[in-house]
């Protein structure tokens, strides 16, 4: 019977045109909402980095207060430029580089160093002070231009890090150990940190900024350990400290006893 053939074929027709309507809707519905939250992370990103460039022309006024969160700054910069055990002629990479004030340090010591940061007045003001760095205009968490494709002995960084939760820190490592660090090369950072959770309850500073995300070396050492990192770590001010980081293969390989 041909007329009920074609009935169901209509019918199949149109549930496949309904259905295909819903999808395209669902579809609309997602890419709506993935447009938002694209939207919302572009000017999240484009409001912090306003507020950096706003920042670079009073920055180093901040960081020399001898009370809060900048409290040691000096010393742990030197904290880490000791940690890092450098010698000359060693490539350096030196993550949110700011106004230079840590890649100077490395320049004095006869590095290469590269500096990376997002902010373009930070960065101005890094070329000011240490024309001798290669300077690189990138987010720390977005993919790295083709020029940064390269293996660093070191990778230090300060007072950067704490903007970031520490499941975003240590996939960071993570990516640093595995793509960019040179063979026998250590991550040194320099930031907010304290020895315990409980030292920085304590310290008042689970209040002092919602958006930070400070570190405590117990917390820190237990999830580079599930990575496959070690991090040993150095308290320095009442407020900073230096954690240095290295691959745990790299650790175990030099406590080995040689062979015959």
């Amino acid at each position: 019977m041909p007329f009920a053939s074609g009935d169901a074929h209509s019918s199949d027709f149109a549930t496949a045109v309904a259905l295909g309507t819903a999808f395209l809707a669902v579809r609309r519905g997602y890419g709506r909402i993935a447009g938002q939250i694209d939207r919302e992370v572009r000017v999240t990103n484009q409001s912090r980095i306003a507020l950096f460039d706003r920042w670079a022309e009073r920055y180093e006024r901040s960081v020399q207060s001898a009370s809060g969160v900048f409290e040691g700054y000096d010393l742990v910069l030197s904290q880490v430029a000791l940690s890092a055990r450098v010698h000359r002629g060693m490539q350096v990479l030196d993550l949110g580089i700011g106004t230079g004030n840590l890649a100077r340090r490395f320049v004095a010591l006869g590095c290469e160093v590269w500096g990376i940061d997002f902010s373009p007045a930070m960065l101005a003001r890094a070329r000011a002070n240490v024309p001798q760095v290669k300077l690189v205009e990138v987010d720390l968490l977005d993919v790295w231009p083709d020029e940064l494709d390269r293996q660093f002995d070191r990778i230090v960084s300060t007072y950067v890090l704490h903007e970031f939760d520490l499941p975003a820190k240590v996939s960071l490592l993570v990516r640093l150990a595995d793509h960019y660090l040179a063979d026998q090369g250590r991550i040194v950072i320099g930031d907010i940190a304290f020895p315990t959770a409980q030292a920085l309850k304590e310290a008042g500073a689970d209040h002092w900024d919602k958006d930070e995300h400070y570190w405590t070396a117990d917390g820190t050492r237990a999830a580079c350990d599930r990575v496959g990192l070690h991090a040993s770590y150095t308290q320095v001010s009442s407020c900073g400290g230096v954690f240095v980081i290295e691959p745990e293969i790299q650790i175990r390989g030099r406590q080995e006893p040689p062979g015959d």
